[in-house]
This record gives structure tokens, C-alpha cells and sequence, in this order.
């Protein structure tokens, strides 16, 4: 019998491993890898058209006339998604919509600074957009942040009947409030609880980067250690939350962000302290990184570091100031890639269209 690689040894010990991309070349390679689903987001998109493969694609849309910048960034997104769900749909079918899914990020520059929308807007807008970007789609997720116009749109978009992906979650609070407004929308679907999904996305390494420069005199037992631990309680809470509703489809933890930042850490370091349950979304270097380690992975996601540690970090972390913080990082550094892949694509269009007129 051969031996499993370090990804099928991940998967075999009870994670679902999700790529955190929807580059084609990247989804078939990572689905032999055993992933199961993947996400998008206007990094990803950028990446891709940045290298040449999509210029054909791109000269079709504008042929057909699309004269706007955004519409041709959601068309490209759409057609890219569309392809990973396509790859995954057979998972979807197979696990009856417990897995298989590829999430669609909703327009992150409703979270633009700039933006004079109220809170109240925003959240009618993500109520609007996730309707109409998961009109049809078996295997879509919606991805909306757990940010004030964000949680505000969760009771109706889960009331919907949508699959959900709350995105953006650094701390508990967050978790708790988005959690509790997906199950009050949940309860209110007409075609009940059968399909009802939603995953909580917990970003991880982000808390890493942040204590180092806000927590220096942790030791070195736990510098390093803050994103584990406060996603696994993360994830010990959700477990709580949903196990005496014995609903047919998972509600699950994507421990996300589980790229190391640190050069010094291994590739593995995340991947290895949550194998065992729930969902990662790992970035296409992590995962062949992590083929190539050699390393066989068993459940750890249920292991907590050694009291002191984590005494230490109740201690040296006010965690407040983290989450205050990683949001306000968190939401330049959602907006800004979209205003990025705009001006990309409108380069994009102005070779491509002096091209043409050769």
C-alpha cells in the first residue's frame, strides 16, 4: 500500500482542505492534492490576470462591449469562480453540500474608508449583491465580513437560503455576533434546515504579526503561538454553539490566513496545529511546501500550548486592542486590492485594445 502524502495524511485525520486561489492550473493540482474547495478574492484575480492567461478572455469581454472597468472585473470573477465550482461540484454532490464549495467575495469597496455609505446601506447593498451572485449556484459560497454592514446583512442573506462565508473574523466577538445572526436567519428558511450552511473564516497568522511589534516581551514559548490559540478557542466555541442543533450539514471554523508571514517558521506551522477538524484555506505555496516536507499530520486542533503560555498571553495581549487594530489593517487591505484590480484591468484594456487597433 502506498504511503499518503503529507496533504491526503491532513485530510485523513479529518480536515477539509480548501486552496486558497481559483487559478485553474492551481485548482486541478490541488484537487489531486485531495482539496475539496477553494475561495476567491481580487488578489487572486489580480494575480491571474497579471499573467497573460487570461488576455484572450478579457479581449472577448470588451468586444462584447463591456465598457466598464468594475462589470469586466465581475465578469472575469464570476467566469473564474464558475470553473473552480465546476472542479468541485462532484465533492458537493458526493458529501450532499457538507463540502465541495468555492467562495465569492462580495464587493469589498463597500468597506472603502471613502465610501459615504451608512452602515444601513451597506448592509441593504451585501443583502443585494450575495442575492444576485448566488442566484443559481449549487456550490457557491457567499463571502461577506464580519464588519457592522457585514454582520447586519447575515440574519437576512442565511433567511435567504444562501451558503455563507463570514470573512474577516480576528476575535470572539465577532464570531459570536455573526454565528448568532446566521442561525436567527437560518431558522426563518422556508425550505428549512436541510441544506443549511455557513463556515466562519478565522484569520490566524495576521495575530502573529501583531504581536510582535505590540506584545515584544512575550517569551518565546508563546511569541508566535496568539493566532493558534485564539482561533482554536475560536473553534471550541463554535463547536459549543452548534452541536445540540444536530443539524445535517456541518457549520464550520475555515482557519484562514495559515500562510507563514515569519520567514523563520515552517511552511507547515499552521497546518499542523489544526489538523483534525473543520476547514483550511491554504495558499497554493503552502500547500506544495507542504507536500514536499515529508511530514505526516494527526488531529491536533484540540491541543492548547501549556498553561503558562497561555496564562502569559491572557496576561501580555490585550486583545481588544488586536482585534481593533487587525480590523482597521484588515479593511484597507480589503478594499485596496479591489481598487487595485480595477486599475490593473484598466491597463489590461488599454494594451490590449492598442493591440487590437494595430
Amino acid at each position: 500500500m502506498a504511503q499518503m502524502t503529507p496533504l491526503q495524511s491532513l485530510v485523513a485525520c479529518g480536515t477539509k482542505l480548501w486552496l486558497d486561489s481559483v487559478d485553474p492550473e492551481e485548482v486541478k493540482a490541488n484537487r489531486a492534492f485531495g482539496a475539496s474547495g477553494a475561495t476567491s478574492n481580487p488578489i487572486i484575480i489580480s494575480d491571474l490576470i497579471k499573467t497573460g492567461h487570461f488576455d484572450d478572455l478579457i479581449s472577448q469581454y470588451i468586444r462584447e462591449g463591456q465598457e466598464d472597468n468594475e462589470a469586466l472585473a465581475w465578469s472575469l470573477t464570476d467566469r473564474l469562480v464558475r470553473s473552480a465550482q465546476q472542479e468541485f461540484l462532484p465533492v458537493w454532490e458526493q458529501s450532499k453540500g457538507d463540502d465541495g464549495y468555492v467562495s465569492f467575495e462580495l464587493d469589498p469597496l463597500l468597506e472603502d474608508r471613502a465610501n459615504p455609505m451608512t452602515v444601513e446601506q451597506r448592509t441593504a447593498r451585501y443583502i443585494e449583491l450575495g442575492k444576485k451572485w448566488s442566484k443559481d449556484h449549487k456550490n457557491r459560497m457567499i463571502k461577506v465580513p464580519a464588519t457592522p454592514g457585514g454582520l447586519g446583512a447575515l440574519e437576512e442573506l442565511a433567511a435567504a437560503g444562501l451558503s455563507l462565508n463570514v470573512t474577516l473574523i480576528f476575535g470572539e466577538e465577532q464570531y459570536r455576533t455573526a454565528c448568532e445572526a446566521v442561525w436567527r436567519g437560518a431558522q426563518r428558511r422556508s425550505a428549512g434546515l436541510t441544506h443549511f450552511k455557513s463556515v466562519y473564516s478565522i484569520f490566524v497568522s495576521r495575530l502573529d504579526v501583531y504581536t510582535e511589534k505590540h506584545a515584544p516581551t512575550l517569551s518565546p514559548a508563546s511569541q508566535g503561538m496568539v493566532g493558534i490559540v485564539n482561533a482554536k478557542k475560536i473553534w471550541q466555541l463554535n463547536q459549543q454553539f452548534w452541536a445540540a442543533k444536530k443539524l445535517p450539514l456541518k457549520q464550520e471554523i475555515i482557519f484562514a490566513s495559515t500562510g507563514t508571514k515569519k520567514p523563520s517558521d515552517p511552511a507547515w506551522k499552521y497546518v499542523e496545529a489544526f489538523a483534525g477538524s473543520d476547514i483550511e484555506t491554504n495558499p497554493p505555496a503552502t500547500n506544495h511546501a507542504v507536500q514536499q516536507s515529508g511530514r505526516t499530520f494527526t488531529r491536533q486542533v484540540d491541543k492548547m500550548p501549556p498553561q503558562d503560555v497561555l496564562r502569559e498571553i491572557e496576561e501580555k495581549v490585550n486583545m481588544k486592542h488586536l482585534v481593533d487594530t487587525l480590523m482597521d489593517e484588515g479593511l484597507r487591505k480589503f478594499a485596496d486590492p479591489q481598487h487595485a484590480l480595477l486599475k490593473l484591468i484598466a491597463e489590461k484594456r488599454a494594451s490590449l485594445t492598442a493591440t487590437a487597433t494595430r
